[in-house]
């Protein structure tokens, strides 16, 4: 009698690799989008926007993919405890990813529409917040990927940090508005893309919530300190 529960445990056990696997897919494809709209916007380069927001189209497949995987998995086997957790994270996570995703397509469109006019010296202000949240969603994701609590546990810190970077480029760039009048609608493109980079590092550390709760199932969301 224990064979079936053995090939039960199996079935599972591939269910759930495979739905990871299709999500850490996802994560390498939300962040070359991310990467070529940032690169398009340093390069001043429209190609690489462009494909930041045809690839999305991608992500949005692969998201739909993933949604329908894990509710399969949910009402196929009826995880639960450790295992339940483990489903529904990667659901969560794969929401996350997606929105990753949309905020890149925003950042090549802005992109694209400063492209269009003499080089901004002040796109310089942005690298420091991209290096900060291409950093926090890689880390997050791989909390995720190696179950690392305690990785997982510094994303919340890191969030506010770059909140601050975002706060200071907003002041900033509202210095230069008042000082240089003719270029505002490029300053405001690159508020814009600032706040674009500072919801990545929201939904970095929403995915890193969720690797949290998947492996000690502890609820970090509205934690302080």
């Amino acid at each position: 009698m224990m064979e079936p529960a053995r090939h039960i445990l199996a079935n599972f056990d591939e269910a759930l690799r495979a739905l990871r696997n299709s999500v850490l897919m996802m994560s390498g494809l939300t962040e070359r989008n991310l990467n070529n709209a940032m690169q398009g916007l340093f390069e001043r380069d429209d190609e690489r926007c462009a494909l930041a927001i045809a690839d999305d189209e991608e992500v949005d497949q692969l998201e739909k993919q993933i949604d329908r995987d894990g509710v399969d998995v949910l009402l196929r086997y009826q995880p639960v405890a450790s295992d339940l957790r483990r489903v529904v994270s990667a659901i969560k996570l794969n929401s996350n990813l997606e929105r990753v995703a949309d905020q890149a397509v925003s950042i090549g469109r802005r992109v694209r529409k400063l492209n269009r006019h003499p080089a901004l010296a002040e796109v310089k202000l942005i690298t420091p917040m991209h290096v900060h949240a291409l950093a926090m969603l890689r880390e997050s994701i791989d909390a995720y990927a190696r179950e690392d609590v305690e990785l997982a546990r510094t994303l919340k810190g890191r969030d506010k940090a770059l909140d601050e970077l975002n706060a200071s480029v907003g002041r900033e760039l509202t210095e230069k508005m008042a000082h240089d009048p003719q270029r505002l609608r490029g300053y405001l493109n690159l508020m814009f893309i600032a706040r674009c980079l500072e919801r990545v590092g929201d939904h970095a550390t929403n995915i890193a919530e969720d690797a949290v709760y998947a492996v000690a199932a502890e609820d970090i969301r509205h934690q302080h300190g």
